[in-house]
């Protein structure tokens, strides 16, 4: 593989685009609602009425309105149908080219929820087909690995990095670029990058539908990674619980293979590189490096004390790079657009857009993707379209079960990573829970805490026993039996967990309880006062 090869398939798949395309939706939300069944008939009526030559019918990915789906999109009218049944596939084929087919749902796919959008991370789902790595090559894929291996340094790879300022997508936003120079002058017999796509938090599918909807951008930038820190062995590690993006990152390795885009020799250059799946069973730590990375040697996943960092002892004691899945699929579009274009999106500390998976109490659920420093007003009331049913926004949960719950008083607070903390929050992997005013917060610290409690590794005591107490306490609690001694206990707790956890899922774990304890505490005394009085909460 050459540069003219890539073009050659680029201009191939271009010209044989036809006159009008019909996207249908085929990642894990759509098909869960049949939407496979919608595609077979789209196909079924193109060719019944002779239409092969001039309509394409193209599964795709993530197309964002996940609570409409099946969604189907005309290319280039522009029509979205939402809610769509395979018996009206026929209906839409014949309405092709003219008004959208009476009587059938659609929505305007330039409504708040789309038109505020930055794609970037996601600017190919919901339109390419995640199956075919021609489709992905035709919207510059793979153009980025080519000019880093033949026209840049490894050097001049990380230093594109540091000046865009990304930073990690999966936590607390370390900078990317820091973490690649320290992989990359680190010393060691070999070398590994490690895709993290063990996405645990409750609400949360944004790595999901990356790897369903476009996954050689991810292959394509952890490549680039390889080649920047000195690395020739990948490994991506993925829950078991993901079949369809384990079965689509199959099928994309095995294409990169064929074309030479992994493998030995890429572009015919001395780089060599190769990807390997993993697939955890579902232990929510193993989204903790250290964790993820005993289970990657095949031991119990448990964490490490740190240092050393992966960094300079990770993978069988060898450096190791370790990002997220959607920090990977930054890196292809850095290095396209340039760093100074990446560094203009966002805020002065955070740089570049987001991916939020919104759920919870919101009419709008689905995937979103957003520039850094938008206000969560914006997201919750005009992108989700607020909360149904006349209720009002009482709380938003970001960050999973490692966030805090910010109050409706805070809406207008910028989502950046500090602006997140300000308020006790993270940003998180992008899972954003929206609750409304039936909403009791100390039930939701609890279910927070037994989703900790139950995914402890037990390997220390402060999460092992802390959150087992807390959780306790918690129930005590809300059953109307604490006692303000109880509040008290319950804080001191906090702060032992917090402070002598050993990895970031007892360090966190607080969070959800000091969140609701700093913004909803009246809650908390209403339920204490009805012990003491004997009084029933109101219906």
């Amino acid at each position: 593989m050459v540069l003219n090869d890539l073009l050659e398939i680029k201009e191939r798949e271009r010209k044989a685009r036809k006159g009008t395309v019909l996207r249908c939706c085929v990642a894990a939300g759509c098909l869960s609602a049949n939407s496979q069944a919608v595609k077979d008939g789209l196909d079924k009526a193109v060719k019944e009425k002779g239409l092969e030559g001039q309509v394409e019918v193209r599964g795709v990915g993530c197309m964002g309105l996940c609570c409409q789906g099946p969604l189907v999109q005309e290319d280039p009218a522009e029509t979205l149908y939402v809610k769509v049944n395979p018996e009206d596939a026929p209906a839409i084929v014949d309405a092709l080219g003219k008004n959208p087919a009476p009587g059938l749902p659609t929505t305007d796919p330039h409504a708040p929820f789309f038109k505020k959008q930055m794609p970037v991370v996601l600017e190919n789902c919901g339109r390419i087909d995640p199956e075919r790595i021609e489709s992905y090559i035709a919207e510059d894929g793979y153009l980025a690995l080519h000019d880093v291996i033949l026209e840049m340094t490894p050097k001049e790879v990380v230093e594109n990095v540091v000046k865009s300022g990304l930073r990690g997508r999966g936590g607390a936003g370390y900078p990317t670029g820091l973490k690649w120079a320290t992989v990359a002058k680190t010393v060691g017999e070999r070398k590994f990058v490690i895709c993290n796509a063990d996405e645990g938090d409750p609400g949360a599918f944004m790595d999901r539908s990356v790897l369903e909807s476009d996954p050689h951008r991810v292959l394509e930038g952890m490549a680039v990674a390889a080649y920047a820190v000195g690395a020739s062995q990948g490994y991506i590690y993925v829950r078991a619980e993901y079949p369809l993006a384990i079965s689509r990152l199959q099928a994309a390795i095995r294409q990169a293979k064929q074309y030479g885009l992994l493998g030995g020799g890429i572009f015919e250059s001395p780089f060599n590189f190769n990807v390997e799946i993993r697939i955890g069973a579902g232990a929510f730590v193993c989204g903790e490096e250290t964790a993820l990375m005993s289970s990657v040697e095949g031991k119990r996943g448990s964490p490490r004390p740190r240092p050393p960092f992966p960094a300079e002892s990770g993978l069988w004691g060898n450096p190791t790079l370790i990002n997220n899945v959607e920090t990977y699929a930054n890196v292809p579009v850095i290095i396209r657009k340039g760093a100074e274009w990446f560094s203009a999106i966002g805020t002065e500390k955070s740089k570049g857009t987001k991916v939020f998976a919104l759920a919870g109490k919101i009419r709008n659920t689905g995937l979103i993707e957003v520039p850094m420093g938008v206000p969560l007003r914006e997201i919750v009331e005009e992108m989700g379209g607020g909360v149904p049913d006349g209720s009002e926004v009482k709380a938003v949960q970001t960050g999973g079960p490692s966030g805090g719950c910010i109050p409706a008083a805070a809406l207008d607070i910028p989502v950046d990573y500090e602006s997140l903390a300000k308020v006790g929050s993270i940003m998180g992997s992008g899972g954003m829970i929206v609750m409304d005013e039936d909403t009791n917060m100390v039930d939701v610290a609890r279910f927070f805490m037994e989703f900790c409690m139950d995914e402890s590794c037990g390997k220390c005591v402060p999460c092992r026993t802390g959150t087992v107490q807390m959780h306790q306490l918690l129930d005590k609690i809300i059953q109307k039996r604490g006692a303000a001694e109880d509040l008290e206990r319950l804080e001191e707790l906090c702060d032992v967990v917090k402070n002598t956890s050993l990895c970031g899922l007892g360090q966190t774990a607080p969070n959800p309880v000091l969140s609701t304890l700093r913004f909803f505490r009246h809650e908390y005394l209403e339920l204490l006062k009805q012990r003491e009085t004997g009084a029933q909460p109101p219906a």
